[in-house]
């Protein structure tokens, strides 16, 4: 019997709902074999982020090549990388293995509003990391800052807008883009995937949980995605698997206090309550 091998390569969330832990919990929860290559360490809570320590690249590299030449990988979800200097390791690793079914969640700023990556990263982001990417998972914010475009355009943008923001997206070289609408304005949230080599665009809509407990959605969607293409999804269905865990996490945990911020989502909600 064999497992299905994910690899989280992130930051670590202390508080524990976001970053390599939510991506841990997300693959458990979803039947795989969870492994992680920590390029930060952060002091955070449900109310913010107060330090980030960073690892060196060269140990990020030893951390790489110790999973790929034992255990080896069948997706890679790729998180919270701080600087162009850890893109460009992980990014330089990941395609000297021929690593499979590579997952970026662009993490930009916190649940609660704190930076967590470097001005000058946003360049590596798009010109090294997202052209080896099958899938980059970018929100509306995130998504704004890398077409350098105003913030409040694209929270307030209709479908058709929406749907231009992801071609152009697309142009930075990842396979596919899903357009997370969380941040949006509608009580309905749109969620888009454009796949660059066919032009397709598939829309997913749902409806607004009313919940504070946000912390790690990101994070955990885009692990949920990785899970479902390690297991031999195809993309679309993978996208469709992963809002159907990501709707019943949010469920689940509304009715839960954990902390004074913005607490978790219930990545165990289809195990206990």
């Amino acid at each position: 019997m064999k497992y299905y091998r994910l690899l989280t390569i992130a930051g670590s969330d202390s508080g524990g709902g976001a970053g390599i832990q939510a991506d841990l919990k997300t693959f458990s929860a979803l039947g795989c074999y969870g492994m992680s290559v920590i390029c930060a360490l952060t002091a955070q809570n449900t109310q913010a982020v107060t330090g980030i320590y960073p690892v060196l690249p060269e140990f990020i590299s030893l951390q790489i090549d110790a999973i790929m030449e034992d255990i080896g990988v069948d997706a890679v979800k790729i998180g919270m990388l701080h600087s162009p200097e850890v893109i460009a390791t992980v990014a330089e690793r990941l395609k000297h293995y021929g690593t499979p079914n590579i997952v970026v969640d662009p993490v930009m700023v916190s649940t609660g509003g704190d930076k967590l990556l470097r001005d000058d990263a946003v360049d590596a982001l798009k010109t090294i990391l997202f052209p080896i990417a099958a899938v980059i998972t970018p929100n509306l914010p995130e998504a704004a800052m890398l077409l350098h475009q105003p913030v409040e355009a694209l929270l307030e943008a209709d479908s058709s807008q929406l749907e231009a923001a992801c071609k152009n997206l697309s142009a930075f070289g990842a396979q596919a883009v899903v357009l997370k609408g969380g941040h949006g304005k509608s009580h309905r949230i749109l969620d888009l995937l454009y796949t660059a080599n066919d032009g397709r665009l598939k829309r997913f809509e749902s409806i607004r949980i009313d919940t504070r407990n946000t912390h790690g959605t990101g994070c955990t969607l885009s692990a949920a995605i990785a899970a479902h293409l390690a297991k031999g999804h195809p993309l679309e269905d993978a996208v469709l698997q992963a809002k159907i865990y990501i709707t019943g996490a949010l469920e689940a945990g509304a009715a839960y206090q954990l902390g004074s911020g913005h607490g978790p989502v219930h990545h165990f909600h289809r195990y206990w309550k």
